[in-house]
């Protein structure tokens, strides 16, 4: 999808459509008093004044996604805000919507199962498809699938997207990012070099900031010159295993089946603070935030329709040290105040004497209810929003 989070903010706002944009920062409160200072007026009309700007941004957060607007001044996705704010300062900026992210998600991706069933999800905006067996999907080397298959999501959604059409993930994924926004590439065998070769080695999905540097210290800057290598000089530096999937990736070769259905390994939510907050001196307002992520773990939970016995907690201090602990017990649960309580547990085994950046709440060894071997126990008393229980 097209800067999905951005794109989607900008349905409800049109009148921001081809400005700078930067959704992140983490809570709507920007967005709420937005709609408490205009009640009553269409969203659509709200004046470009009003909306706040990137520049009067103070914390810690991170851009989410940027339109292409934005993008233009060397803002994107994972810069921290207040650096976005000194090379775009009067970009518009707006929390996620992730109520919204997730209906927008469920759309596309209906649709796309309505044309091509086999299909592995890989997130809230990105999909692999294989389309080998759709009748009529070869035609135009699939670009008629890939044009029926955006005018389907737009029609759903108002939402565009880009599709690249490979004979594997890898090369899709590549050529997913040619035409932005709204394209179609299609990219076959005999492209390799002209098209993938002279693109920069962290293009290659699975080569991450650590590997390019490393590549960059042997000289190897572009995926060419990293398909020139023999397999023997990676491995060497890389290892058996990463060295040959390097030297594979490079010309192109994947046989990576689509994973179709996966079970996701835990459920988890994190909050970084806009200051540093003492669990002491800030104990009301840590509390509630506590019980707030394990609310949202406990939905998170309830919607994909599975329960958990690992509960664990994660803390980032002031000065970036990150600890966790987790407590494994006897009874499934998706039960908010069961995991609290749990969770506060964990807390009681880290040092609590010095300041926080970052709380998050996780739940792992799931199951769905039917695959127990006894019925858990009925859902106890919820949390009521904002109470703010002890906070261990």
């Amino acid at each position: 999808m097209d800067a999905f989070f951005a794109s989607v903010e900008l349905l409800r706002y049109p009148q921001l459509k081809g400005l700078p944009l930067v959704i992140g920062g983490g809570r709507r409160r920007e967005d709420d008093q937005l709609l408490t200072a205009h009640a009553g007026l269409p969203l659509s009309a709200i004046p470009l004044a009003d909306f706040p700007r990137l520049k009067d941004y103070a914390g810690r957060g991170v851009i989410t996604t940027a339109t292409y607007a934005a993008r233009q001044f060397g803002v994107g996705s994972a810069m921290g805000l207040m650096k976005a704010a000194r090379q775009c300062p009067d970009a518009i900026l707006l929390p996620v919507d992730f109520d919204e992210i997730r209906r927008c998600s469920r759309a596309f991706k209906a649709v796309i199962r309505e044309i091509a069933p086999v299909m592995e999800d890989c997130g809230v905006d990105e999909v692999y498809i294989d389309f080998t067996e759709v009748p009529g999907g070869q035609r135009e080397g699939g670009r008629v699938l890939a044009r029926l298959i955006q005018q389907g999501i737009f029609e759903a959604t108002g939402l565009t997207c880009s599709i690249g059409v490979a004979p594997n993930q890898l090369l899709a994924k590549m050529a997913s990012e040619f035409n932005k926004p709204n394209g179609i590439a299609v990219l076959q065998p005999d492209d390799l070099q002209r098209l993938i070769w002279p693109l920069p080695c962290r293009k290659i999905n699975g080569i991450g900031p650590k590997t390019d540097e490393r590549l960059q210290s042997l000289g190897i800057r572009t995926i060419g010159e990293l398909a020139a290598q023999p397999c023997q000089a990676l491995i060497g530096p890389f290892g058996r295993s990463h060295g040959r999937w390097l030297h594979e990736a490079a010309w192109g070769r994947d046989d990576s089946p689509l994973v179709t259905h996966s079970k996701p390994v835990s459920v988890s939510r994190e909050t970084t603070f806009e200051r540093d907050l003492h669990p002491r001196h800030d104990r009301a307002e840590l509390g509630a935030l506590f019980t707030r992520l394990c609310e949202q773990v406990a939905a998170d939970l309830s919607a994909k329709g599975y329960v958990g016995r690992t509960i664990g907690i994660k803390l980032r201090y002031g000065d970036f040290k990150s600890v966790t602990r987790d407590l494994t017990v006897e009874q499934h649960t998706a039960d908010a105040r069961e995991i609290r309580r749990i969770a506060g547990q964990c807390l009681k085994r880290v040092d609590l004497t010095r300041q926080l950046r970052l709380l998050g709440v996780r739940v792992g060894h799931l199951a769905r209810p039917d695959e127990l071997a006894s019925t858990p126990p009925a859902a106890g008393k919820q949390p009521t929003p904002g109470e703010s229980l002890p906070l261990f």
